[in-house]
């Protein structure tokens, strides 16, 4: 199995604030790296794993699924929460969904053992929720047609490609999907403090699913920030570095700094 060049994970040691980064469905680790690497500059503990079969070939992909993905990101997880007083959670797309399912599972309601859980969650353009009716036939059609057309690269800026798959394995896509409405089912799990950076056009993912997310959840602090000049991937787009801005504020706030001027409650 050769990895991409671009596509590692990515990890580095710094103070007692942890952060762990989940990247989307058909992409790696690469579509994150800016992010991970600026929160690092900052001088907090990130952690961007590389999810199996990610970043390396379609047909590795093809032999995963929800549950591969999720115990990685929770290996991950437990790892990070042993080493750092604070820790936060956050992706992209399916990044944010996977997310979601940590700080349910390692929420105050589930916390299992002595373990501390998920101090806050950060999602950009998460995704919960896909509305295209084709979907509905994927648990006969994965069976016809094993490939199908590629969703990734949904970037405004120009001369910037995300590395994604050019096409998406129907089966690891119908285990997505169920993996999916596991985590729609238990959001009011949810308490943490969350952010979730939505962008203004985005061509993957609806408006509806961060709408879901912020109705279901039962956090007493759930801020929305509306990225206006970047479409799916807007974690290496025009408002990467509002991104950064904000999740550094909030980080920072899950600290126990004084709370940023102007973050806190939904901002359009």
């Amino acid at each position: 199995m050769t990895v991409r060049p671009g596509a590692e994970a990515f990890a580095r040691d710094g103070d007692d604030v942890g952060v762990l980064l989940l990247h989307g469905f058909t992409g790696n680790p690469s579509s994150l790296r800016p992010w991970a690497e600026s929160l690092a500059a900052a001088g907090r503990t990130v952690r961007l794993p590389r999810l199996p079969g990610h970043g390396t070939s379609v047909r590795d992909m093809a032999r995963t699924g929800w549950p591969d993905w999720l115990a990685e990101a929770e290996t991950t997880f437990r790892d990070l929460r042993r080493r750092c007083r604070v820790v936060a959670v956050g992706g992209l797309s399916m990044g944010g969904a996977l997310a979601l399912a940590l700080a349910q599972k390692y929420g105050p309601a589930h916390n299992p053992g002595p373990l501390p859980g998920v101090d806050g969650v950060i999602l950009v353009n998460p995704a919960v929720r896909l509305t295209d009716p084709r979907l509905g036939a994927l648990p006969v059609l994965r069976w016809v047609l094993p490939w199908l057309p590629p969703v990734g690269n949904d970037v405004k800026r120009p001369g910037v490609k995300e590395d994604a798959y050019d096409r998406i394995p129907s089966h690891a896509l119908h285990s997505m999907l169920r993996g999916y409405r596991t985590v729609v089912a238990d959001l009011p799990a949810v308490s943490q403090p969350l952010l979730v950076l939505r962008s203004t056009e985005d061509h993957v993912v609806p408006a509806s699913s961060s709408a879901l997310i912020l109705d279901r959840v039962t956090s007493s602090r759930a801020d929305e920030v509306i990225l206006r000049d970047s479409y799916h991937v807007a974690t290496i787009d025009n408002d990467a570095g509002e991104i950064l801005r904000r999740s550094l504020s909030f980080l920072a706030d899950l600290a126990g700094a004084p709370p940023a001027v102007g973050v806190a409650g939904r901002t359009r």
